[in-house]
């Protein structure tokens, strides 16, 4: 086979219906729109979430939360990602962005306890998580908050 002889498989290619073309195209006239109304007019039809005047449904239910201003993102990492780096290591926040571990610092680095931790590492991190903490001293590491 060339690259001439190329040709699409059988019912992937399909013409658009050019609508107004014609009556007999059965497409013509109204180009399928039925006649006058709202929804024949261009740029006609209702928004999204109306409900013909009806009280939508998004305004009849109420609302709930807020949003803290004062929120704090952390870069997340867990235990069996530490597994990559060599024993004795000391791991900091710059490391861990050096080496890829995560793309951005945020509000600073969360260590969580997913996985195993197999090496003694020293692990400098803005926050641990209980178990992660547990995990790291049990290896024979050490866990410091910055």
């Amino acid at each position: 086979m060339k690259l001439h002889e190329l040709k699409a498989a059988e019912g992937t290619r399909k013409e658009r219906n050019r609508v107004g073309r014609g009556m007999s195209s059965g497409n013509g006239k109204t180009s399928g729109r039925g006649h006058k109304g709202q929804k024949a007019r261009s740029g006609g039809g209702v928004r999204p979430g109306f409900e013909g005047g009806q009280m939508p449904l998004f305004q009849r239910l109420p609302k709930r939360g807020f949003t803290n201003v004062n929120r704090k993102e952390y870069a997340i990492v867990n235990l069996d990602t530490l597994n990559r780096f060599e024993e004795g290591t000391e791991i900091t926040p710059e490391l861990l962005l050096e080496t890829g571990v995560v793309s951005k610092l945020n509000a600073g680095i969360k260590i969580l306890g997913k996985g195993t931790l197999e090496k003694k590492l020293t692990v400098k991190a803005h926050k641990f998580s209980a178990s992660a903490k547990e995990a790291i001293e049990t290896a024979g590491g050490q866990s410091e908050v910055i």
